[in-house]
């Protein structure tokens, strides 16, 4: 209840917020994030940022009431697994306060109201106080919460500044303690070789990282890849998968285990998507939903000959299909063993990872998986919520949550797809965008 009242606290002084006008949205058909079946001629009515009613025939004298007939409401987008200020290649540095706050917006202009950034950040974040003043409203955007300093092998795992790289496991105790003061929503490690291009992490040290994060209470994320390393990361109290298992498929007795420690499962389908699917022109490619996530010349780069033909004669693609119709069908193994999926995307740290778009193929490609619909929306929003640890105060359209949330032209409960036909944006109950193609 703490947090909860701190968080409230923190978006008081957004302008406007706490006045005594009351908002509400009339007749539309509500998923709520939980998972149920839409609800037909439903209002929702928003008081000092918060959703105060949820039912049908609200009556609020005195509030600005908006007619939402034929219209779907969903809870905001959420995003588990992300990079910002990775890209931006009409800037020397992309990791400046300016372009990172550009990435929010147009995160927040593709309905994803909240963001995880998995260990690529950098000093400037904490330090500026720019993370907490995200978090709490103050600033423009998707609200950014972090990961802070990832960890990876020496001489392993991706090529960022700020990254630790342990040699042993007290090295990695120290670092976490180090770590722990900026307080990371969670921590997260690279156990893989990319293939076998790189040191794997040892196994007593990431066992060290594990154990020392929950000592300080906060859960571990592990970027991963082999089914081997899956299951001796969750017999060591791994919290987070934040990629698929891609080489095999998983295995009864790993789902169970899976299951009772309580995993959530971040398959992020649409990066093993995006490593083999431009050797052909996708059916999205000229979507102006995506194109306009891109940033400039990335189009032209994605589209031409030359660029599809090197992926197609790549020595890894293959290998990448293969991770791809693995990780497709080993979302469905996850959801259908119960274990919760969250929607991460691992958008942003690559320019053709787009921001945004990402987010909503992921969502149609758990529905190619063999997700429903309904299923895929809960993991982009309550599961992520729950990946975030904020599900207490938002997540899902309920009396008492933070009202972050979406409109809709149409319902995807019958076609995902439909996620995408954004007609306004609500953060804390203030409209701030009606999509990114009304820019």
């Amino acid at each position: 209840m703490k947090n909860v009242l701190l968080f409230l606290l923190l978006l008081a002084p957004i302008s406007g917020l706490h006045s005594p006008d009351a908002l509400l949205l009339k007749d539309l058909t509500l998923i709520d994030g939980n998972g149920g079946a839409p609800i037909a001629h439903t209002d929702i009515l928003i008081r000092g940022g918060v959703i105060t009613g949820v039912g049908a025939h609200l009556e609020a004298p005195g509030a600005r009431v908006v007619n939402c007939t034929g219209k779907t409401a969903m809870p905001g987008i959420i995003s588990s697994h992300v990079h910002v200020g990775m890209i931006g290649n009409t800037v020397k540095d992309p990791y400046t306060r300016e372009n990172i706050l550009t990435q929010l917006k147009k995160y927040m202009d593709y309905g994803v109201t909240s963001i995880l950034v998995m260990g690529s950040d950098h000093s400037m974040l904490f330090q500026s106080g720019f993370r907490d003043s995200s978090v709490g409203g103050l600033l423009p955007g998707a609200r950014l919460y972090s990961a802070g300093y990832g960890f990876a092998a020496p001489k392993g795992g991706p090529a960022m500044p700020f990254i630790y790289h342990p040699a042993t496991a007290e090295q990695a105790a120290m670092e976490i303690d180090s770590l722990a003061s900026i307080k990371p929503t969670v921590i997260k490690m690279w156990v893989d070789d990319f293939g076998g291009s790189a040191p794997k992490m040892d196994s007593s040290v990431y066992k060290t990282i594990i154990a020392r994060a929950h000592q300080h209470h906060i859960r571990v994320a592990s970027h991963l890849y082999y089914l081997a390393d899956a299951q001796s990361l969750v017999y060591n109290g791994l919290d987070i998968m934040a990629h698929s298992v891609r080489d095999k498929e998983i295995d009864a007795p790993t789902l169970q285990q899976m299951k009772r420690r309580g995993i959530i499962y971040i398959p992020t389908l649409s990066l093993d998507e995006y490593a083999y699917i431009y050797a052909r022109k996708p059916e999205w490619i000229n979507d102006p939903f995506f194109k306009a996530s891109l940033e400039p010349g990335v189009y032209e780069m994605i589209t031409s000959d030359k660029y599809q033909d090197n992926i197609k004669r790549s020595p890894s693609y293959q290998r990448n299909v293969h991770a791809f119709e693995t990780a497709m069908k080993n979302v469905k193994k996850v959801a259908d063993a119960g274990i919760p999926v969250a929607l991460g995307t691992d958008s942003g740290a690559q320019p053709v990872r787009a921001q945004g778009f990402s987010e909503h193929l992921e969502m149609e490609l758990m529905v190619q998986a063999g997700l429903t619909p309904l299923q895929a929306i809960m993991a982009a929003t309550k599961n992520a919520a729950s990946a975030l640890n904020i599900a207490r105060h938002t997540g899902t359209i309920e009396k008492g949550k933070v009202a972050d949330l979406l409109l809709l032209d149409d319902d995807p409960s019958k076609d995902i797809r439909n996620t995408r036909k954004i007609a306004a944006v609500y953060k804390a109950g203030q409209e701030v965008s009606k999509g990114m193609l009304s820019k």
